[in-house]
């Protein structure tokens, strides 16, 4: 059990060291501190808390930093959060103002507003797929038997592909198994549609179709695309900012991690998503690969009868956390309420 004055140190040490990069000194914190204690009481709290592995000593000079125990303590106990200024508030509510024609559109623009407000990388995953219905089904004749499918839901997303389809299928059986996916599957959540193309719809199609595989290949393609999560990442770049020559292996595997398999981001991200408060993970926390010198600040967003999606930042440990937590809060409120227009005018 910390005294209140250990808390004060431990609270100070983070603050210099997120401040200024470099090691906090008993002479440095004497100076800094909102009460008046002697350099050697300092010094004995500072041994207690490194004792208790929330502080360390560099090996170059007699400083000392946060530990991510240290950290964790801090963030599960200390920390409060920053109140957003009005500026960044106009700031974030400007970016948002422009038109926008598709959801993914400002699902992917969040990324990059929250990007470039913290110059840290930012991640964020639009409403989950669980609500989205299908609207609509189109194959257009393209020439050389191929066609562009064209597939619409009621988020106001269209997915279009370029197939080849088999010379032994004929204009009219292709139009008649379009009517039977629009009669029998439009008005369906997405997820209720594939379930469907494994067990009736294709004896339906045998119907119409000889060899309907063909077909369903073209709808399930284009149906998974449309169904499937989208990651949008703002700032990739700035990695490079805090870390440095000797975490160049740190910097492969966290942009590996974001280009590979949605699996994985899913995974870094903490699964599933629910609806959460704004939660905080280091480094060692991280999965499915430890990422020892950064942090994830994540949080959801609601937008009713849409879904939930979620905001994250990916940035050093040593980041200003009370800061990017009330930055993060209100930034999740007003991605909410832009996409809560988008929709309300979308259904219109």
């Amino acid at each position: 059990m910390l005294t209140k004055r250990q808390v004060l140190v431990l609270k100070e040490i983070i603050r210099l060291f997120t401040e200024s990069g470099e090691p906090v000194g008993s002479k440095r914190l004497m100076r800094e501190l909102p009460i008046h204690v002697s350099s050697a009481t300092i010094r004995n709290d500072m041994a207690s808390l490194e004792d208790a592995g929330l502080i360390t000593k560099t090996h170059s000079s007699s400083g000392r930093v946060p530990s991510t125990q240290g950290y964790r303590y801090y963030l599960d106990h200390l920390v409060e959060p920053m109140r957003v200024s009005h500026q960044e508030l106009a700031t974030i509510k400007q970016a948002f103002s422009q038109r926008y024609n598709k959801m993914d559109e400002i699902v992917a623009q969040s990324a990059q507003i929250l990007s470039n407000l913290t110059s840290y990388t930012a991640i964020s995953l639009g409403p989950e797929v669980t609500n989205i219905k299908l609207t609509g089904f189109r194959l257009v004749p393209l020439g050389n038997h191929q066609v562009m499918a064209i597939l619409v839901t009621n988020n106001g997303n269209i997915e279009n592909k370029v197939f080849t389809v088999s010379q032994n299928i004929s204009s009219d059986e292709l139009e008649k198994a379009i009517r039977i996916v629009n009669d029998q599957l439009v008005g369906l959540p997405l997820i209720q549609v594939a379930q469907r193309l494994k067990t009736d719809v294709p004896s339906m199609l045998m119907q119409y179709l000889t060899s309907p595989e063909g077909f369903l290949d073209i709808f399930g393609n284009i149906l998974k695309s449309a169904a499937s999560e989208r990651f949008y990442v703002g700032g990739r770049l700035n990695l490079m900012d805090y870390l440095g020559d000797s975490d160049i292996h740190e910097l492969k595997k966290i942009l590996s991690l974001i280009d590979a398999d949605h699996g994985d981001l899913t995974e870094l991200l903490g699964g599933p998503i629910r609806q959460t408060p704004v939660q905080v993970r280091l480094g060692p926390e991280l999965k499915p690969i430890d990422l020892a010198n950064l942090s994830l600040i994540t949080a959801s967003y609601d937008v009713g009868d849409h879904g939930t999606g979620m905001i994250a930042l990916l940035g050093p440990t040593q980041m200003p956390y009370s800061k990017m937590i009330g930055l993060l809060d209100v930034f999740r409120e007003e991605l909410a309420k832009r996409l809560t227009d988008y929709y309300a005018n979308f259904d219109q």
